[in-house]
């Protein structure tokens, strides 16, 4: 096994790496790989001079500040996989900083705007009701698109009002408030029996062929609603936990609580909510006091 199978499996089953940081990882790697052998460079004799020419050949080509440091963020845990399998002794990513970059905060709806979103489906009809339920229990529970659309209806416990998500190896528990639980219950008992192909089905969303919900099909979804409740943000299933997370922090829930029903791995990760509600105290004031 060449050492970027190797790593691949390591992030799998050693690390249980979420499906995105797999495929973006990987991909990076791959393509760190393929500047090594352009230059005629072993991946295992590297040192941290080596990992500043490739981010320089990134920067070169046009690549984002942004991109550049997920690069390196790879290349330190590719090395850092070497390292637990003594195929080199030091990581020569670690160490290496490139440029800083901002970090921008998380775009995220105001009270009226949610309201207003989740307004726009129509539960009359059974496409409508489905959707419902779907952005009600997104916003109700902060919870990943990814994370959303693998939940089983096993998953859903209606009379206790909670949602159970398992992502990464975890399992958390995020409650739920009344009018999601009534969205789905409506779901659940008069639409989600009529969509199925095979009523053995055991996912909690289904598309209009009686299929698991897909990525791409939920993200069409929510653009559609954007349009027409006529919101000239950028809305995406993450807007939605973004809006979650720091609407719960403006109304007085602790950071830790947050972390937890995030499924956030680093509370360093749930900090960011601090600032997002700190700016927008900052924005009011700025607008309201008569000396700003």
């Amino acid at each position: 096994m060449d050492h970027i199978s190797g790593y691949e499996v390591w992030l799998t089953q050693e690390k249980r790496a979420a499906a995105n940081t797999l495929n973006s990882y990987l991909r990076d790697v791959h393509q760190f790989a393929d500047w090594a052998r352009g230059e005629r460079l072993s991946l295992t004799q590297m040192d941290q001079e080596d990992i500043q020419r490739y981010a320089q050949h990134l920067e070169k080509k046009g690549k984002s500040n942004v991109t550049v440091v997920r690069s390196v963020a790879a290349l330190k845990s590719f090395y850092t996989y070497l390292m637990s399998i003594r195929a080199v002794q030091v990581n020569p990513a670690k160490g290496f900083t490139p440029s800083r970059v901002e970090r921008k905060l998380p775009s995220i709806l105001s009270n009226r705007e949610v309201d207003l979103f989740l307004e726009q489906p129509d539960p009359a009809d059974s496409k409508g009701c489905r959707d419902k339920a779907m952005l009600e229990l997104l916003y109700a529970t902060g919870i990943r698109v990814s994370e959303l659309i693998s939940l089983d209806v096993q998953d859903l416990n209606l009379s206790a009002s909670f949602l159970r998500c398992r992502s990464r190896g975890k399992e958390r528990v995020v409650p739920l408030y009344k009018g999601a639980v009534r969205a789905m219950a409506a779901y659940i008992n008069e639409v989600r029996s009529q969509l199925l192909e095979d009523p053995s089905e055991t996912a909690l969303f289904v598309n209009m062929n009686g299929e698991r919900m897909s990525r791409q099909g939920f993200w069409k979804i929510v653009k559609r609603y954007q349009d027409k409740a006529g919101i000239h943000k950028d809305i995406t299933p993450h807007t939605l936990r973004h809006s979650f997370a720091a609407h719960l922090l403006e109304n007085g829930a602790d950071l830790k609580s947050i972390q937890e029903m995030l499924g956030h791995a680093d509370i360093s990760a749930t900090q960011i909510y601090t600032q997002v509600v700190n700016q927008k105290l900052r924005d009011v004031y700025s607008m309201a006091h008569p000396r700003a």
